[in-house]
């Protein structure tokens, strides 16, 4: 431990990261840090922290206990950082800059994940995919998917979700908010991700390139969606005839053509139509030559697709034999 002198005052230098200190009881909770040292443990979920009050401002999310107010909001925080964070969203005030895109932050936290992007960095991984991230809250997330568990669940319908932004987006739904207005259109959005999106036709900007042939699109899923048809990968499988497709809504589409409550089915394929004439234009795609020239007429060559049909038609004719 060195030290020296700080505004008149004796002050004491940490030996592993130099940063200096006015008490030696700082420099003593600060020298855990670098030792790995966790000594003060919550009884409730065994978590572990180097300072008490770590512990202690972990124990309110124990009591559910939020003792500082927002003034303006009237929301309610366990710490005084984070309403001290919070109150930034009123003032609009963000002090974090990237130095890579201008980007402002209104934490350095939000700072620190956000360079992740620029370095390319990855650092979190699942074991049982090998999938890396940036963040280790995106891994969390991602667990859900190999262990099914989704426990953010909707009052209103049951649905359930793996993340509390996604249910907090369900939520519009049956509330019916749209609070995100497009300035060019006035079209209106319930999240502002979707806002942000929908920009995207007025500019007409398209920044998630295909790296395999160039090709641009505005919306990252459709991209995944895209680099299928390269890889030749279908994941969609149908459950009624094993079909696959390359986007869940491809096989959407596919379930609505021919396993949907359409009514008109075809006698030969089973598939079904919601109506009579969707039904005819398939079996005139898909009748056999014997029965087309069955029933195809001998005076006009129109095809006619029943025995009735070729009748009438012939009935037809003779009506206007007859007239003539």
């Amino acid at each position: 431990m060195n030290t020296g002198k700080k505004n008149g005052i004796k002050a004491l230098k940490c030996t592993v990261c130099g940063k200096v200190f006015k008490f030696q009881s700082r420099l003593k909770r600060h020298l855990i840090i670098h030792s790995g040292e966790k000594p003060y443990r919550c009884t409730q979920c065994d978590r572990c922290f180097n300072v008490s009050s770590n512990l202690k401002r972990h124990l309110m999310f124990h009591s559910n206990e939020k003792p500082y107010r927002c003034t303006q909001c009237n929301k309610c925080y366990t710490c005084s950082s984070s309403l001290k964070t919070h109150l930034m969203s009123h003032t609009g005030e963000n002090p974090y800059r990237c130095t890579q895109c201008d980007k402002c932050f209104n934490q350095s936290s939000d700072l620190k994940r956000h360079l992740l992007i620029h370095s390319g960095e990855k650092p979190y991984r699942c074991t049982q995919c090998n999938k890396c991230f940036t963040w280790s809250s995106s891994l969390k997330t991602h667990l859900m998917i190999h262990t099914g568990d989704k426990p953010y669940r909707c009052t209103q319908c049951d649905k359930h979700f793996n993340r509390s932004s996604t249910l907090k987006r369900h939520l519009l739904i049956h509330s019916g908010e749209k609070t995100y207005r497009c300035t060019q259109c006035d079209n209106c959005f319930s999240c502002s991700s979707s806002l942000k999106t929908h920009l995207m036709i007025h500019t007409g900007e398209k920044p998630y390139s295909c790296t395999q042939c160039d090709k641009c699109f505005n919306y990252p899923s459709t991209l995944r969606t895209h680099l299928m048809i390269h890889s030749g990968k279908k994941p969609y499988k149908c459950t009624h005839c094993d079909k696959c497709f390359t986007s869940r809504i491809c096989l959407l589409r596919h379930n609505r053509s021919s396993h949907g409550d359409f009514p008109h089915k075809c006698s030969h394929c089973s598939k079904g139509f919601k109506d009579d004439r969707g039904l005819k234009r398939h079996k005139c795609r898909n009748i056999s030559s014997e029965d087309r020239e069955k029933y195809t007429c001998w005076m006009c060559g129109e095809f006619c697709h029943n025995c009735c049909g070729i009748l009438y038609h012939m009935y037809k004719h003779g009506m206007r034999k007859e007239t003539e």
